[in-house]
């Protein structure tokens, strides 16, 4: 059979995530897991995001990666400040002519984009290609948000906080709720920028026009909210498992392999909160408060905007003190951090975390207990899925109105995973999270298997 032949035999699957590492790298870990099942995978991104795609997201060497153009200058919300992070959208609407020109010059049988991209089905469509709306979160928080029936009790007026407090009718978890911080921080997406539309009208138009939806989940996790979404938007609905991580291809730096080294496995916190998460004044001294009446070994990992000085802000905000007091048994890091290989050192017992998925996954599998902070949007959404519907982690306990916490909040938290946890909260908690690392760690490869073949059969 001729390379030709192969080639066009072969499922082939164009990805566009959102410019965002934390939607791009769901998006590399789904394209490499697709590509070990045969499946030939071309991605798409900015120039500048290439090289960090290729090393620290260690995308498949062999994919295939096409840079966009744009025409406004942007490229990530690493460039940006986060009051400015609306600008990706906008430079995601600029990409519409490049990306018909290469979709039809690539001819895939698939083109998988994120939430920003509502315009994708239609052009796809046009050129005979199938759109697959991928979310990168669990099924839990679009099908609170992002449905029809959201929309079924308003009667025309704007959506208000209040109305986001409560689910949207037939929703899965009938007591299901969020706190007003929680409901304040998700009006975002009724903002409206980049050709006028609300983040939330992107998202439904994406959902309502795109061919098929897969979400970065399964159903043993999220049947009944896997099931209301497709109810809802009367579609197939797909998952790809929650995707755990491939082993990172580094290696972990000797300053952190000789320092962890020092302690007794499983009795060091890592807090770290993504690369996009940042904390306040306030919450940075009450977090390394916290940490420190905990008397347990730790890293803090802290991550302030682009346009501030990272080594001044920590200066700022630690409390006084703070790196005196701690420094035979806490590290304070900014910047890039090794957080997939410091997970695994057998040293690390806990991740403290504001409920990133891809760290949640990370440390189930790596046996890490779980003490969540949801910091924004579908964050909250995740605390709920691991604390109240698989009962394996903790939330920090905080201030319905505004999300404040006390260092007393962080402590007991700690404890009940760290020090008591033989008593009978903890160990129930610590016993769910081993029986769900496992179900991970033992089924990644499956959910992939059955995906390909579902998208084999709808080609």
């Amino acid at each position: 059979m001729s390379t030709d032949s192969v080639k066009q035999d072969q499922l082939h699957v164009v990805m566009f995530p959102f410019l965002a590492f934390g939607h791009i790298n769901p998006f590399v870990q789904l394209s490499n897991k697709l590509f070990s099942h045969g499946v030939r995978i071309t991605l798409l991104s900015a120039e500048s995001n290439i090289s960090r795609i290729r090393s620290t997201l260690n995308l498949n060497p062999a994919i295939n990666i096409i840079s966009l153009q744009f025409p406004n200058g942007v490229s990530s919300t690493a460039d940006l400040p986060p009051h400015l992070a609306a600008n990706l959208v906008h430079a995601i609407d600029l990409t519409q002519p490049q990306l018909k020109s290469l979709l039809l010059k690539l001819k895939p049988h698939y083109v998988f984009f994120d939430f920003a991209q509502h315009w994708l089905p239609k052009i796809a469509s046009e050129l005979g290609v199938k759109s697959v709306r991928f979310s990168s979160f669990p099924a839990i928080a679009d099908s609170y948000i992002t449905v029809p029936s959201r929309f079924s009790n308003v009667e025309g007026r704007n959506i208000t906080f209040e109305d986001l407090k409560t689910p949207p009718p037939g929703y899965p978890q009938t007591d299901a709720s969020l706190k007003d911080f929680e409901a304040m921080d998700l009006m975002f997406l009724f903002k409206r920028f980049g050709e006028n539309l609300t983040g939330y009208e992107r998202v439904m138009q994406g959902f309502g026009e795109c061919s098929i939806i897969v979400f970065r989940s399964c159903m043993e996790i999220e049947g009944p909210y896997l099931e209301y979404m497709e109810k809802q938007f009367g579609k197939p609905v797909l998952v790809s498992g929650p995707l755990v991580p491939e082993p990172s291809r580094g290696v972990l730096e000797e300053k952190w392999s000789k320092w962890l080294d020092t302690f007794p496995a499983k009795s060091v916190v890592l807090c770290s909160f993504g690369s996009e998460a940042f904390l306040n004044d306030d919450q940075i001294k009450e977090l390394a408060s916290g940490l420190e009446l905990s008397g347990l070994p730790f890293i803090l990992v802290l991550k302030f905007s682009s346009d501030l000085c990272a080594e001044s802000e920590l200066e700022r905000t630690l409390p006084k003190g703070f790196l005196e007091r701690v420094k035979d048994r806490g590290l304070v890091h900014t910047g890039w951090f090794q957080q997939q290989l410091v997970l695994k050192h057998p040293s690390v017992g806990c991740h403290v975390g504001h409920a990133g998925f891809s760290s949640v996954v990370e440390a189930m599998v790596n046996e890490c207990e779980l003490v969540l902070l949801p910091l924004k949007a579908d964050q909250f959404f995740i605390t709920k899925l691991v604390v109240k519907d698989l009962e394996a982690g903790v939330e920090i306990n905080r201030r319905e109105t505004d999300g404040y916490f006390q260092k007393e909040d962080v402590l007991k938290a700690l404890k009940t995973l760290m020090v008591e946890y033989e008593k009978e909260a903890g160990k129930h908690i610590r016993e769910n999270r081993m029986k769900w690392g496992k179900f991970l760690s033992d089924n990644d490869d499956n959910f992939i298997t059955d995906l390909v073949s579902q998208l084999k059969s709808m080609a």
